[in-house]
C-alpha cells in the first residue's frame, strides 16, 4: 500500500514537480491582469481619441488593482503568513478574500460567527475559495460557513449559481488521488488545500448536490 502520510497517493508526485505545478497554477492567476496592463500602456503610448485613451487608463488601473488584490490573497494562503501561530486577524483575511474575488464572477457571502480562526485555518478556508471558483465557471455565489463544536472547527462552502460543476480532476485531487489526466497545474491545487487540512487533522470532502457544490472540511483541530 502506498505511504500516504504526506497527502500525496499515490506516491508518484515528487516534490520537486509539485513545487513546480503549484508555482505555475500561482503565476497563471498573475499572467491575465499583467497582460492587460501591458495592452493598456501599449494603448496610452499610441494615437487615439480622449475616449480610447480614458478606456485604457480604466483598464489600466483595474489590471493594477486585480494584481495587487492577487498578490496579496496568494501570499496569505500559500506563503509564510498562512504559517504563523496564534490567532488570525479574521477581518483581514476576509478582506483579502474579498478583494481577490472581486475580480473574479461570482460573488462570497460569509458566515463565520465568534469562533477564533488560527492563521492555518484562514489559510485553507482561503484555498477553499480557490476552489469554490472553480466550480462556478459562470458566476455565482460561494458560501461560507464556519462553527465549532466539540473542540474542533467545520467549514462549510455552498457554492451556487447557474452552472456549477464539480470537476473530477477537482473532486479527485480534494482526496489525495491522482487525477486520469495526471497531476497538472490546473489541478495541483485542490491537493495542496487537501494537503493544508491533514496539516490541521481534519477531512476534506466535496459532492454535487441539485443545488450546487458543497465543500466540507471537518474536524479541523486547534492549530500548534
Amino acid at each position: 500500500m502506498a505511504d500516504t502520510r504526506d497527502g500525496l497517493k499515490p506516491m508518484n508526485l515528487d516534490h520537486t514537480r509539485f513545487a513546480a505545478f503549484l508555482a505555475a497554477r500561482l503565476c497563471h492567476d498573475i499572467v491575465s491582469p499583467a497582460a492587460t496592463m501591458s495592452l493598456s500602456l501599449e494603448m496610452l503610448d499610441s494615437p487615439g481619441s480622449p475616449e480610447e485613451k480614458a478606456h485604457s487608463e480604466r483598464t489600466l488601473r483595474e489590471g493594477a488593482q486585480s494584481v495587487a488584490a492577487t498578490l496579496q490573497f496568494l501570499r496569505y494562503a500559500f506563503g509564510s503568513m498562512g504559517l504563523q501561530p496564534g490567532t488570525a486577524d479574521v477581518h483581514q483575511f476576509r478582506k483579502l478574500t474579498d478583494d481577490y474575488v472581486r475580480f473574479q464572477k461570482p460573488s462570497i457571502e460569509w458566515d463565520i460567527g465568534s469562533t477564533e480562526l488560527g492563521f492555518g485555518h484562514a489559510r485553507l478556508i482561503m484555498n477553499l475559495v480557490m476552489v469554490g471558483l472553480t466550480c462556478l465557471v459562470r458566476g455565482g455565489v460561494i458560501h461560507v460557513r464556519v462553527r465549532e463544536e466539540g473542540g474542533v472547527k467545520n467549514v462549510v462552502l455552498t457554492c451556487k449559481g447557474d452552472r456549477v460543476i464539480l470537476k473530477e480532476d477537482v473532486a479527485r485531487a480534494l482526496v489525495g488521488d491522482e487525477p486520469e489526466s495526471g497531476w497538472r497545474p490546473e489541478n495541483i491545487q485542490p491537493l495542496f488545500a487537501k494537503m493544508t487540512c491533514d496539516g490541521l487533522g481534519g477531512t476534506l470532502t466535496a459532492r454535487a448536490t441539485p443545488d450546487g457544490v458543497v465543500i466540507m472540511a471537518t474536524g479541523l483541530k486547534p492549530q500548534t
